[in-house]
């Protein structure tokens, strides 16, 4: 159950170890749930459609990733200005990042749905898709981005609601929507009972039909309990786009959105490195790919929980408790990730072999992949929820400098000098060495740099309009 419209929930009070965890752990549930689904759809399409259909929706996925890291800047500006508002007791402002957010939201999911569309074999063409591939993935896709404005809005309330302080009713809808996908995806890519067979397009169309009937009934939710967010009467001239909350939004949520197109772009070279070596090495190291995105989720869970507490603490000023969040919140990613990594290695093969078949030369080469780079992973964590701190007050550049150095100036270049001599490990093993650096990087910006200055508005937060 979400938070009672009457009952704002705060993070500036109580203690933080504590706090934290039980606000992280919905956030965490939600990222399970995700790629809870996403797996059992590679299930599915690897063990019924062959390593082809699963190459293909491997080389997608990196295009969503990339789509959707287009809007997560906002999403994660507009997160920040409503807990640094609600921080400072500043409701009104709060709910004028919400109405200019979400116009902004809808008029750009629109367009990016559309062109994404009409340029899916270009984008699939440019990835370096395996010619075997591509008559699974530009179906699947395109269902897709039918799917991407609802995927982008829901997306927006989440965050939204995370700025406020409440990660449990996201979760919610996100085990709804999830349910909903994983029930339908078998229904519709067989042609179960009264569906239509749709192959790998029917997996894609499971998600569409998920997010936008839980898009909805979140909506109707929120009204319904009148939440303290929502928009109403003379509150709905709030959706006309303010210019100094927009500017905000663009240029604070550039950056951070460009953080993640730096690690998408970055993973689309990967992956086209990884294509010349042919549809059987793709899909083993898609098969990875699935268990290291477990690997990364607390770190990520702790990292946007980390940064919604940090933003409220920072709008009331509280920046000692703001120091302690770092360090708790860098505490548990090293416990989390770290038992998660040692699962891993131990059972190597039989998590692996839920996505590829056990004889075949993929799952020897993914057996072999993993080992070398599922521990970098540990470093992201700790670099995930640092920078969730600082981004909490505005500071964004720094952060995409340090990916942009890591991501693209180290990894591609260390891989490609290294493949005359190493093959495709020296792909495996550019994942911990970029990791390792952008890790010590952004302890050392922690450290020693200006990000406590940072603001997010050029006016105070708490000040009256």
């Amino acid at each position: 159950m979400s938070a009672p419209a009457t009952r704002r929930p705060v993070l500036t009070e109580g203690p933080i170890a504590r706090t934290l965890l039980m606000f992280a752990l919905p956030i965490l549930g939600s990222t399970v749930l995700q790629s809870l689904n996403a797996s059992v759809n590679a299930m599915w399409i690897g063990h019924y459609l062959g390593e082809s259909a699963l190459s293909a929706i491997s080389n997608a996925n990196l295009i969503l990733f990339l789509l959707l890291s287009a809007v997560f800047g906002i999403s994660m500006a507009c997160t920040i200005l409503i807990g640094q508002s609600l921080g400072a007791r500043n409701i009104a402002e709060a709910k004028r990042v919400v109405g200019t957010s979400a116009s902004f939201f809808i008029v750009v999911s629109v367009v990016i749905a559309l062109l994404s569309y009409i340029g899916t074999p270009w984008l699939l063409q440019r990835l370096g898709t395996p010619v075997d591939s591509l008559p699974y993935a530009v179906p699947y896709l395109r269902v897709i981005f039918i799917a991407l404005p609802s995927m982008y809005f829901y997306s927006f309330l989440m965050m939204s609601l995370r700025g406020a302080g409440d990660s449990r009713t996201p979760f919610l809808f996100m085990g709804i929507s999830v349910l909903l996908d994983i029930g339908l995806n078998p229904l519709l890519m067989f042609g179960i009972g009264p569906f239509p067979r749709m192959g790998i397009a029917g997996s894609a169309m499971a998600t569409l039909i998920a997010q936008s009937l839980t898009l909805f009934a979140l909506l109707g939710t929120l009204y319904a309990r009148k939440h303290f967010l929502r928009l109403t009467g003379a509150e709905l001239r709030y959706l006309k786009l303010d210019p100094q909350i927009l500017r905000t939004l663009i240029f604070k949520g550039l950056p951070m959105g460009l953080q993640m197109i730096v690690i998408s772009s970055s993973a689309m070279l990967m992956m086209r490195l990884v294509n010349n070596y042919g549809s059987q090495t793709t899909a083993a190291y898609g098969a990875a790919n699935q268990l290291w995105n477990y690997v990364l989720m607390p770190a990520m869970a702790i990292g946007a929980a980390v940064s919604s507490m940090a933003a409220q603490n920072v709008g009331a000023q509280l920046w000692d408790r703001v120091n302690r969040i770092a360090r708790i919140g860098v505490l548990y990613s090293l416990l989390l990730s770290g038992g998660l990594i040692a699962l891993i290695c131990i059972f190597n093969r039989s998590a692996l072999n839920l996505f590829l078949p056990g004889d075949g030369d993929a799952m020897q080469l993914a057996r072999h992949l993993n080992i070398i780079a599922v521990w970098s992973y540990m470093f992201l964590g700790v670099t995930f929820v640092l920078f969730g701190v600082v981004r909490a007050t505005g500071a964004v550049w720094p952060p995409l400098i340090i990916l942009f150095v890591t991501t693209w100036l180290i990894r591609p270049p260390f891989a490609l000098t290294m493949i005359p001599a190493w093959g495709s490990d020296a792909i495996w093993w550019s994942f911990p060495l970029s990791a390792m650096i952008s890790m010590l990087l952004a302890v050392a910006y922690y450290r020693w740099g200006g990000w406590r200055d940072a603001r997010m508005l050029s006016a105070p937060i708490g000040a009256a309009k």
